[in-house]
């Protein structure tokens, strides 16, 4: 997994006041929480968290560099400003590299599906699947090959292929991606059977 690092500083004050007195000198306050429910606060540079903003999913691990040394973090949650639409707030929730996670994992689809080219419409209900693992084995995307699908057919949680360091927990009959005919041809379609027979029975 790609390495994501921020400076951080420890903070002291938590008025309204010295709140926003910090974000207009370009930080935002954050809190970091520890698995058993303690917080810390801190503040991080605007501009920096905004670069590495995107490339932050769930299951991304962030390295905080607080005093010279290195803390691991999830971004558990993010305020912005209803009106402005500016980050306000950030949560951290502390990683222990040996103890197992539940992370939500962004779906990459790799492949050309041959049933496209039959006319259907590729379809992908889902972006993402909860799995369990530690830490350090949480990929930044899970790959599901399509190359094979065809019309009419679905790829499920339980047809992603995963190593053994990673447990899938999204239902295994939930749907990933499916190709399917758009509505007005699956109507035409089962339409000309019964045109068909309707017009042998005239001719009768």
């Amino acid at each position: 997994m790609e390495q994501i690092t921020l400076q951080a500083s420890k903070r002291n004050v938590s008025t309204k006041g010295a709140l926003n007195t910090m974000r207009r000198e370009g930080k935002v306050p954050a809190i970091m929480y520890n698995q058993h429910g303690k917080s810390e606060s801190i503040s991080v540079n605007l501009r920096e968290f905004s670069k590495i903003s995107r490339e932050i999913s769930e299951s991304s691990i962030v390295t905080l560099l607080i005093d010279g040394k290195e803390h691991s973090f999830f971004v558990k949650d993010r305020q912005l400003d209803l009106l402005t639409g500016n980050l306000i707030h950030i949560d951290f929730f502390e990683v222990e590299k040996n103890a197992l996670v539940h992370v939500r994992v962004p779906l990459h689809f790799v492949g050309t599906a041959p049933g496209i080219k039959l006319g259907g419409i590729f379809e992908s209900p889902m972006h993402e699947v909860e799995v369990s693992a530690l830490p350090g084995d949480i990929p930044q995307h899970i790959e599901v090959d399509v190359s094979n699908l065809n019309v009419n057919e679905s790829i499920h949680v339980r047809d992603i292929k995963v190593n053994n360091k990673i447990k899938l927990l999204s239902a295994p009959d939930m749907v990933v991606a499916t190709v399917k005919y758009a509505k007005h041809e699956t109507t035409a379609a089962e339409a000309a059977p019964a045109a068909e027979s309707a017009s042998t029975e005239e001719k009768k």
